[in-house]
């Protein structure tokens, strides 16, 4: 990657290999205490094996748009922003009990086989889904603070990382208290700002920003960017989860409506129906469903509806909105290049 040019590919690279390095080198020093950790361990590397890595290139480009230049410590930095989303990543496929993530079993599920002897196998696997999570987003701290960056850069950044945790688990505490309740589109945004917009988007710029020393006023212009291509992003997630290919996504696409969660699709589709369509959909919701016939059910009540195209538009006023944030930045031009290429990653995909 040149000085300005922005290559997500080459970035992905540097990214990947700050992680699985990192990674690798504290799964062995884990194991180490005990060969039995040996199955614990290979979750962790299994967290980190695949990835975007968008959020780790939103901290990189918080950095680079106050016109720092490019710099392998703040790589290692802004890689810590990867763990924390792998921490969010099993905690959230346990609390969902998701079978899949990237075409493969999620941690919960493939630890059964260390404890498939044990007749409480499924809740000890469960257990331990939750403290590789609990590890992830210690090493995400440690990573961030051994990133090689100085200390007086880390410490304008760091009270911004209880900001993300809190921020992070209150959408996640939402999401759990809200699933079950009558769908509404207000509450379910709510959600989606708290539980993934911000620390997909926002944090990262804002993190990447504070150890650049931005100001105030480019911090405001990295929120009114970040938050509405946040929401954005899970909006696709969203339609992605219903609607999408699952050999693309690598998700099951049941678990949105099995677990009656408060997707903004599910709460758009309450709001357009009508009585009858109510009452059919409660039925279908959260049953158990092996053919898939209640899912296809659920689907085509949306289609007619018209809530995916619903969702389409928020998506793109959403986008709009960013890319008029992002245009008023007082940045250098190849930020804002790489930015915009960065909200057409975010939004316009199939996984």
């Amino acid at each position: 990657m040149t000085a300005d040019r922005w290559e997500p590919a080459a970035f992905k690279a540097r990214v990947d290999e700050v992680l699985h390095r990192f990674v690798a080198q504290e799964a062995d020093e884990f194991t180490a205490i005990d060969p039995i950790l040996g199955a614990v361990a290979e979750q962790l590397e299994a967290a980190v094996a695949e990835g975007k890595r968008l959020r780790a290139a939103f901290c990189y480009w918080g950095w680079r748009a106050v016109g720092q230049p490019d710099s392998d410590a703040l790589v290692r930095a802004a890689a810590s922003m990867e763990l924390v989303h792998a921490a969010a990543v099993v905690h959230d496929d346990l609390i969902d009990d998701s079978p899949l993530r990237h075409g493969r079993p999620t941690a919960h599920v493939d630890l059964r086989g260390a404890v498939a002897r044990r007749p409480d196998a499924d809740a000890t696997a469960r257990s331990l889904a939750m403290l590789v999570g609990d590890l992830l987003m210690a090493l995400a701290g440690q990573l961030f603070a051994a990133s090689g960056l100085p200390a007086a850069y880390l410490a304008r950044a760091r009270p911004l990382w209880s900001v993300m945790a809190r921020e992070l688990i209150a959408g996640e505490c939402l999401e759990l208290l809200r699933t079950g309740d009558r769908p509404d589109t207000t509450a379910s945004l709510k959600v989606i700002r708290y539980k993934t917009a911000k620390y997909t988007v926002e944090q990262p710029l804002l993190i990447g920003g504070a150890l650049a020393g931005a100001g105030a006023r480019l911090r405001e212009g990295y929120s009114a960017y970040g938050l509405p291509l946040g929401e954005a992003f899970q909006l696709r997630d969203d339609l992605l989860g219903l609607f999408g290919d699952p050999e693309h996504t690598g998700k099951a696409n049941t678990d949105d409506v099995r677990g009656r969660r408060p997707t903004a699709l599910l709460a758009e589709t309450w709001r357009l129906a009508d009585d009858g369509e109510r009452e059919s959909l409660s039925a279908l919701l959260g049953r158990d469903d092996p053919d898939g016939q209640g899912l296809d059910a659920v689907r085509e009540l949306m289609r007619r509806l018209g809530t995916p195209d619903r969702i389409e538009d928020m998506i793109g006023a959403r986008v709009e909105e960013s890319l008029q944030a992002l245009h008023e930045l007082d940045v250098p031009a190849h930020a804002v290049g790489a930015l915009t290429a960065l909200t057409h990653s975010v939004t316009v995909r199939r996984s």
